[in-house]
């Protein structure tokens, strides 16, 4: 062999050396840059993990412990999330324990109550009225972990003595004929058919009274976020205010505070916020992505926990619901919080595949609800695709899941 080529195969044989000691020296750094990082983060939410070691519980014993002084709780969340079901249903034999014999939820129609009512206290259950029930409320709600909180009552009520009361779910809302939208603007008279019992939340409202609180027991509500504010006012922009912005004053939460205060909490089921007007992405995580971030640190432990006096409550969030607001925080829109699993976790519910069994399109397409939000449907096909989309989680919540 040559001695150049010699001397070349040397060459070689260092170069390789140099560049496993680079490699070396290369990840020895990543581990010690990696590690500085989570120091950091660890050093910038040391209030907020101090604070969950010493003072958050369970998320079932953190609504036990608030009925103590609360009759009324409602959990606001982001609809189609199977946890959030499977949560509501397994804490119906604590809450028993606790005095509590109600849930009451969003689909449900107060004209299905009597049937309801008898299917949680038939010997056997009845799955297809179950179907059915829901179907009447809302054409589109296909979702099994809905009806099953049924069958959970349904079961813990076996377990009680004749002389016992019987556990109860309570449909708060009521059948709106979508047949009277007929498009363009909506006026007050459209509306009023529409709804002829009166806006959603008030009808709310007046049920919780007669069938709750006249009778000196308390609820457990199961609602979407807005409806359940109490003291946070959502804002909206008018050019006609001196300010810009208008407030709301009239979701279920805020009626129910006014009318019985001291004794209604909002708890904030974990979920992504709205982002700030023309901005994007759509959602962004909430407190600037600081629960993520501090309950991954908590090894993602199921917990619940106080906003409004706690570290938590204090995280700024620049979400669509900061709008009309300075320096706010995230502890301004509920009372407390619960965190079941990371946006990565998160499961969309169940489809009931022959939740249409039975019926032709011309049925159904009259009762599909809020044409405009519907986006016009023309078939089933398209339908049922909507139904889907709505509990494709890891397509809803793309922007905040990380990876």
């Amino acid at each position: 062999m040559s001695r150049s080529i010699l001397e070349f195969l040397r060459h070689i044989h260092t170069m390789q050396g140099k560049f496993k000691i680079w490699i070396k020296v290369t990840l020895i750094f990543l581990v010690f840059w990696n590690a500085g990082l989570l120091q950091a983060q660890n050093d910038t939410y040391l209030k907020e993990l101090e604070y969950l070691k010493n003072s958050a519980l369970s998320p079932d014993k953190y609504i036990f412990e608030k009925f103590a002084n609360a009759d009324i709780i409602l959990l606001g969340e982001d609809h189609g999330i199977k946890q959030n079901l499977e949560f509501v249903a397994n804490l119906i034999p604590g809450l028993y324990q606790q005095g509590v014999y109600n849930i009451g939820m969003e689909f449900g129609a107060l004209e299905m109550q009597s049937k309801l009512d008898s299917l949680l206290s038939a010997p056997r259950y009845d799955e297809k009225l179950a179907r059915e029930m829901m179907y009447f409320y809302n054409a589109g709600w296909a979702y099994q972990e809905y009806i099953d909180v049924y069958k959970v009552a349904w079961q813990f009520n076996k377990t009680l003595t004749p002389n016992d009361k019987p556990f109860r779910i309570l449909n708060i809302s009521y059948h709106y004929d979508w047949s009277k939208f007929t498009g363009g603007q909506r006026t007050p008279d459209m509306m009023k058919g529409i709804f002829p019992k009166g806006t959603p939340d008030k009808f709310r409202a007046e049920i919780v009274e007669s069938e709750v609180m006249e009778k000196n027991q308390k609820i457990l509500l199961l609602v979407g976020m807005p409806h359940a504010f109490t003291t946070y006012r959502f804002c909206h922009p008018d050019f006609l205010r001196d300010n810009f912005i208008d407030c709301d004053l009239d979701w279920l939460g805020q009626r129910l505070l006014r009318k019985y205060p001291g004794r209604v909490l909002h708890i904030l089921i974990h979920r992504p916020l709205d982002n700030y007007p023309n901005k994007s992405p759509y959602l962004i995580s909430p407190a600037k992505g600081a629960i993520e971030s501090v309950m991954q640190l908590n090894a993602n432990k199921a917990t619940g926990f106080d906003l409004g006096n706690s570290p938590f409550g204090k995280l700024p969030d620049d979400s669509r619901y900061s709008l009309g607001y300075e320096n706010f925080s995230i502890g301004q829109i509920a009372d407390g919080y619960i965190f079941l699993a990371p946006f990565s976790k998160l499961e969309g519910c169940t489809i009931i595949d022959d939740f249409f069994e039975g019926k032709s399109w011309e049925e159904i397409k009259k009762d599909v609800p809020d044409p405009d939000w519907r986006g016009g449907v023309n078939d089933l096909s398209t339908f049922k695709k909507q139904i889907a989309d709505m509990v494709n989680i890891r397509q809803r919540y793309a922007d905040v899941i990380k990876n």
